[in-house]
């Protein structure tokens, strides 16, 4: 992606997003911090969840639909970005990234791909490796938040801060480590 596309996702006033993976992964949660940093920055926000029977393993899905101006249609039809942290996640919606919206996956688990909507880093490694291994979610999220611009990581920061309080360094580490993983793939060179 170019600095113009990058831009032009930058002033966007609609977007759909889907978090997926595996319950337990933090999906959900990450999701309802992405939306409160939405609402704060004066936007509306859906959000939407499901998970398999066994929530801990199964299916998690959650999808956030974040705009300027009122949202009538409260379910993600054409998605601007999917976060897929598992597996099962990329082989359901990695097909779509040929239409347009941008797949952020976990290569700890998953191959990497070359193609321009696709876009991967070891995000289960990385949290073991920050000895945080159920930070997964908060390094994708801060990485999604840095590549896309859906809201100021700021305020993602503020948000993940005032809600856990007693891990907010940690967790504000992880999403660092996410926004730096966008910035060095951007670099020029």
């Amino acid at each position: 992606m170019d600095l113009r596309e990058q831009e032009r996702q930058r002033q966007k006033e609609h977007y759909e997003v889907i978090l997926a993976g595996a319950g337990g992964q933090g999906l959900i949660v990450s999701a309802m911090l992405l939306g409160e940093g939405a609402v704060r920055e004066g936007r509306n926000v859906v959000q939407t969840q499901s998970y398999g029977i066994a929530a801990r393993g199964g299916e998690s899905v959650s999808e956030l639909i974040i705009d300027t101006e009122e949202i009538l249609f409260q379910q993600v039809e054409e998605p601007d970005v999917v976060l897929a942290l598992n597996e099962t996640a990329f082989g359901r919606y990695e097909g779509r990234a040929g239409k347009g919206p941008l797949v952020i996956f976990d290569t700890t688990c998953l191959a990497e791909r070359g193609e321009n909507n696709f876009c991967g880093f070891p995000f289960t490694k990385l949290a073991a490796e920050l000895g945080r291994p159920g930070a997964a979610a908060l390094i994708a999220l801060g990485a999604m938040v840095a590549r896309t611009g859906i809201i100021r990581m700021d305020s993602l920061i503020a948000v993940v801060s005032d809600t856990f309080p007693d891990a907010a360094a940690g967790n504000v580490r992880a999403l660092r480590l996410g926004e730096n993983l966008i910035a060095q793939q951007l670099k020029p060179g």
